[in-house]
């Protein structure tokens, strides 16, 4: 396979020369270059030489994939790596990765980079099929592949092999032959602004209760809450009026904290909150934010209050602040809240932080395993200002 050179308005996108060792070695220096590629970690200069005199050219030579180096056309400086990790000829498939120089994000590099190099392996390599894969969480990643028109197909379970041989549960997207190169780009400006914000730790945000008595703070869940949500999750009325295990035992609770929580956040498909206590930060409930899996300007609450935390006023003004940071940091237009027909405690939480109520669905909830009827109401972004404050 002969290395070829492709030139763009902006870009030199060529193979790697063994005088580039230094701009790779400072490049892969970037923490989220470490933690997201398979580049070694710590990445020492002998890397950096090895990958550009040895790696990169066998990978040319046997056929088995085309790595190049991106540079700025006016400077000649390193701004993203790209190329194709495998490809099967046979199969006409192959699998592109990428990242970018820490210096150069911003600036539209790596899409640039990405679409010239797909471009060449459809017209030159006979590629048909172009697959990019990325650990749940790369962000950044995922938005690339967006912004270069890639499909996403879902997620690939254990689909991944990462640094330590562990298998990870993968992103998977796809570029086809002429169709998806050919269509007009978005800037997917809703993604963008969710993958600044999922691509950071899960913010601490703020609200004040009417009652009084201090701020709460709104935080991710942590392990000295394991004991409270198993106790208060034997509680008859939030066993009535919620889907949790019945009975509710501590591997309920350590799935919930260590497993669907943080996974919601590393996946951007939503937010859970703990509610903590002004006087002390101990667990007194939960906030959820889930958003749409296909509208991205849709989202629906659920919440839950501990019976010793109830008739403080912290679910209406956790529900306020959580509401209010997914209309500001996430670009919602729309929260839904549903509840089972006759929960009057959820139907408060959510007039009091200003959600309209809009009548009743028939058979909308699944409630262990019976259909039941549900009053359902919103938020609109566009509704009055909140009550809450949503300050990380």
């Amino acid at each position: 396979m002969a290395a070829v050179e492709i030139i763009t308005d902006d870009l030199v996108i060529r193979p790697w020369r063994p005088d580039d060792a230094d701009a790779v070695f400072r490049a892969a220096q970037d923490p989220d270059i470490q933690r997201w590629t398979a580049v070694p970690s710590p990445y020492l200069r002998h890397h950096a030489d090895h990958f550009v005199t040895e790696v990169a050219p066998a990978a040319w030579r046997d056929r088995t994939g085309a790595p190049f180096g991106a540079f700025d056309r006016a400077t000649g400086e390193l701004v993203a790596s790209v190329g194709l990790v495998s490809f099967t000829p046979a199969e006409h498939i192959g699998e592109i990765g990428y990242w970018t120089a820490p210096w150069a994000r911003g600036r539209g590099a790596a899409t640039a980079a990405t679409r010239a190099v797909a471009r060449w392996a459809f017209e030159e390599l006979g590629v048909r099929r172009l697959v990019w894969r990325a650990e749940i969480g790369n962000h950044a990643s995922r938005l690339v592949a967006l912004r270069a028109g890639f499909t996403m197909e879902g997620i690939a379970r254990q689909g991944l092999v990462v640094r330590d041989g562990t298998h990870r549960d993968a992103w998977v997207g796809s570029l086809l032959l002429p169709d998806d190169l050919d269509k007009p780009l978005e800037r997917h400006p809703i993604a963008t602004r969710r993958a600044a914000v999922f691509s950071r730790p899960q913010p601490v945000l703020f609200a004040q209760p009417t009652a009084g008595e201090g701020e709460i703070r709104l935080r991710p869940l942590e392990d000295r809450d394991l004991d409270a949500i198993v106790t208060s999750s034997s509680d008859p009325d939030t066993v009535r009026w919620t889907t949790i295990p019945d009975p509710y035992q501590r591997h309920h609770g350590e799935d919930f904290v260590h497993g669907y929580a943080p996974r919601r956040w590393l996946e951007g498909a939503g937010a859970v909150f703990a509610i903590g206590d002004p006087r002390d930060d101990a667990y007194s409930g939960i906030m959820e934010l889930r958003l749409h899996p296909t509208e991205p300007a849709l989202a629906d609450v659920g919440f839950v209050v501990p019976p010793h935390a109830r008739g403080r006023g912290f679910a209406p003004a956790a529900l306020s602040a959580v509401c209010a940071w997914g209309f500001t940091a996430l670009g919602l237009q729309r929260i839904a809240w549903w509840a089972n027909v006759g929960n009057d405690a959820s139907r408060r939480v959510a007039e009091k932080a200003g959600f309209t109520f809009e009548g009743t669905a028939r058979g909308f909830l699944n409630h262990r395993g019976e259909r039941v009827d549900a009053w359902a109401g919103a938020l609109l972004a566009s509704d009055e200002p909140f009550n809450g404050k949503a300050t990380p």
